[in-house]
């Protein structure tokens, strides 16, 4: 099966100053389906060196911006796996040297950042991004450069590429969990809250497309700027319409001031329950317990998972960075990307890209999540998707699982009610 990307330049390499520029067009894509181009593997002459002891690998996050707030603990994240995997004997014997660069909120940034830890560092791989927007403006830089990017957050699907690892939830593992929780809870209606950008619009177009199937009136929908920090207007129109339930797909800071709102005007989800696919632990404390306490959450790893693997994860991470931080999805995720890696680089006895992606099909890792499993197909992986409620002490505690992992369907293909959405 060929891998497919929104991107219309995979064959073509680029200057990182062209790419930049490109960066609008890669927005704009929102999801749309289009094949990749032609093979990747002759447009660009790799720099990686592994003659030495050691191999360079790229962490890319916001450690500045809007989005700091989230993506600062999957930069630790990812450094914790880096330590452990260096303290077991590195990566085919070789010494993981980590190259870190700020995206500082901003997708133009990381498309440059990208450009320059492929062809300035020769990075093996690139673990990073969050927002679509910036891993849509970084997709045609690795696809032109014919390197790889693991990304560890949840997204909207209708997507895939031959040099993008999707370690985060796509649309059927975690937004369709969601909904169907949302009809066995009863609710028939729901107002639609969301950031300006490539993931909640297109989340939202298919939230309405599941809701029409399915006779759930979308009584409302409203998208903020990033980074937006006034929502009286919005909250007022949410507490008027007085939906069974909201939908949030709002990222980084500007949960804080959502919320805040949504308690001023006397809303709790008593209510009018929040279902947030972008608040993780990490976003709680931020936000203020007092805020969201009772709220609802759509991920696919807690802290409160109960796991051998996972009680020694967040023991390894309390002990790295303190017993006030908590562990989350998007971190565990990024965690279990450099996992994969090493295991898909084990297993293919190369760094090169063409025999890594080559080796990805069927390799597992025992994660905190629990086991996941890489479908070499569509470079997502098997993940359980859980319904979690934010509970006093500030930690989430699921509500609902799905029990076994849900294999990734990016295009929602097996969905009858979303033909013609990709």
């Amino acid at each position: 099966m060929r891998l497919r990307s929104t991107s219309r330049y995979g064959a073509t390499r680029l200057s990182t100053v062209s790419l930049a520029a490109l960066c609008v067009v890669a927005l704009s894509a929102c999801g749309a389906r289009v094949d990749a181009g032609s093979d990747t593997s002759a447009s660009a002459e790799s720099c990686v060196d592994t003659s030495g002891d050691t191999v360079k690998i790229g962490f890319l996050n916001s450690l500045s911006g809007t989005m700091a707030i989230s993506e600062q603990t999957v930069h630790d994240s990812l450094e914790l796996a880096a330590q452990e995997i260096n303290a077991d004997g590195g990566v085919l014997g070789k010494e993981l040297e980590i190259v870190s660069e700020d995206g500082q909120s901003e997708p133009t940034v990381f498309a440059e950042k990208a450009g320059k830890l492929i062809t300035s560092d020769c990075v093996a791989a690139v673990f990073g991004g969050w927002t679509s927007a910036s891993r849509k403006a970084m997709l045609p830089v690795f696809e032109a450069q014919d390197s790889l990017l693991f990304y560890p957050v949840q997204y909207e699907g209708l997507e895939s590429s031959p040099n993008i690892f999707y370690t985060g939830a796509t649309t059927n593992q975690q937004i369709v969990p969601a909904l169907d929780y949302l009809v066995e809870q009863g609710t028939k209606s729901l107002f639609l809250v969301g950031s300006d950008y490539v993931f909640p619009r297109t989340a939202n177009k298919i939230i309405n497309a599941y809701a029409e199937a399915h006779d759930i009136e979308i009584v409302g929908e409203e998208y903020a700027p990033l980074g937006h920090t006034d929502f009286s207007t919005i909250v007022n129109k949410v507490k008027s319409a007085d939906a069974d339930a909201v939908f949030n797909t709002l990222n980084g800071d500007s949960n804080v001031a959502f919320f805040k709102e949504y308690k001023n005007v006397g809303m709790s989800a008593d209510d009018m329950p929040v279902v947030s696919v972008s608040i993780a632990e990490e976003e709680v404390g931020g936000i203020g317990i007092e805020n969201v306490e009772g709220q609802l959450t759509a991920w696919n790893y807690y802290q409160t998972v109960d796991s051998p693997a996972n009680t020694a994860f967040v023991e390894a991470f309390k002990a790295e960075y303190g017993e006030d931080r908590p562990t989350s999805d998007p971190m565990e995720a990024a965690y279990t990307s450099l996992y994969l890696w090493k295991a898909m680089v084990e297993k293919a006895e190369s760094f090169a890209v063409e025999d890594v992606t080559a080796a990805a099909d069927g390799v597992t890792f025992d994660a905190p999540e629990g086991e996941v499993v890489v479908n070499g197909d569509n470079h997502h992986i098997a993940k359980t998707a859980l319904i979690g409620k934010i509970g006093a002490d500030g930690l989430i505690h699921t509500e609902w699982s799905s029990e076994e992992p849900i294999e990734p369907d990016p295009y929602l293909e097996g969905y009858d009610w979303a033909d013609g959405l990709s």
